[in-house]
């Protein structure tokens, strides 16, 4: 039998520092944005009675103090679901008096070394907050290569989940496949790949609220069980069931997140939701495929990614 994961970034979005605004703002923005936000995905997994990972990015507190990373992780925490770590490097040399100023935005844009003093660095950060010593890792944009690896398996991080199909190979740059959905033992950590479905022939779609409409997402978790395969890794974000400027509900991104969550939950006796603090059994090495592309599914998408573009994001 197979898990599935559902993973949800948390973090500050970049855009709203470099805007000027002040940690508060950011949080409501980012975390808490018009009600469907961290707290409100929370309680929807819980009245579902699944599990999910929240990959929390603690780099901001070099900037913004502790005390906002310190509540995420309480509320993660305090729902019964676990935290892993996040990672953007560009937080590295941002400042309160100049937003202008930051470190490159990709990891993989950083030495072996640099990348290992980054790791260190934010997972002491996340453990500041509050959160057990992290045994997964997901880069902020996917952004990752096999020296990442090597620096999450020299800092005791079992688990990694930046290799994405749909963004390989940059500036998700393990040297995998991007077809390649299956865990595997790559540079002393196993990789658990983000989800992706075929788009078109050769071209790949994550697994994400707001990539995937609820007919795919329904079809691609129906497939994973059909095919035994080995694990369904599905992305979400803090801020993604909110419009962009975070003032409104995305009602296109919150249905599909509904409908996810009840998706998951009627299929839990054959793909059961998994922390991986549990360290839950993983066939590793298969040969797992994607969903093949279905041009009725694609059409359908389309029109509701217009509606939700055109629509939804333009919510009052």
């Amino acid at each position: 039998m197979g898990h599935a994961f559902i993973t949800i970034d948390t973090e500050f979005a970049w855009r709203h520092h470099a805007a000027g605004l002040d940690a508060a703002a950011i949080h409501a923005l980012s975390v808490e944005p018009a009600g469907v936000g961290l707290g409100w995905q929370l309680g929807v997994l819980a009245a579902h009675g699944l599990k999910a990972t929240f990959f929390v990015d603690p780099m901001p507190a070099l900037v913004y103090g502790i005390e906002p990373f310190a509540r995420i992780v309480a509320a993660v925490l305090g729902a019964g679901q676990e935290v892993q770590l996040h990672l953007h490097p560009n937080w590295m040399r941002a400042r309160a008096d100049d937003r202008a100023a930051h470190a490159a935005f990709e990891l993989i844009d950083f030495s072996a070394h640099g990348q290992r003093e980054l790791l260190t660095k934010a997972r002491e950060l996340l453990m500041a907050a509050g959160a057990p010593a992290p045994v997964a890792f997901r880069s902020g944009s996917y952004s990752a290569n096999d020296d990442t690896l090597a620096a999450l398996a020299a800092i005791g991080i079992a688990y990694d989940s930046s290799h994405n199909g749909a963004h390989h190979p940059w500036p998700s740059a393990i040297s995998l496949e991007p077809e390649r959905i299956a865990p595997a033992v790559r540079r002393g950590v196993i990789e658990v790949p983000v989800t992706v479905i075929e788009d078109r022939s050769g071209a790949y779609r994550n697994f994400q609220i707001c990539a995937l409409s609820g007919g795919e997402m329904r079809a691609a978790l129906d497939h994973a069980i059909a095919q035994d395969h080995a694990a369904t890794t599905i992305v979400g974000h803090s801020f993604e069931l909110a419009t962009r400027a975070g003032t409104a509900p995305n009602r296109v991104h919150v249905r599909r997140f509904q409908a996810l969550c009840g998706l998951l939950a009627a299929r839990r006796d054959v793909l059961p939701t998994a922390h991986f603090r549990d360290r839950p059994a993983l066939a590793l090495g298969r040969d797992d495929r994607p969903l093949g592309p279905s041009a009725w599914r694609l059409r359908r998408r389309q029109v509701e990614q217009l509606w939700s573009n055109l629509v939804a994001e333009r919510a009052a």
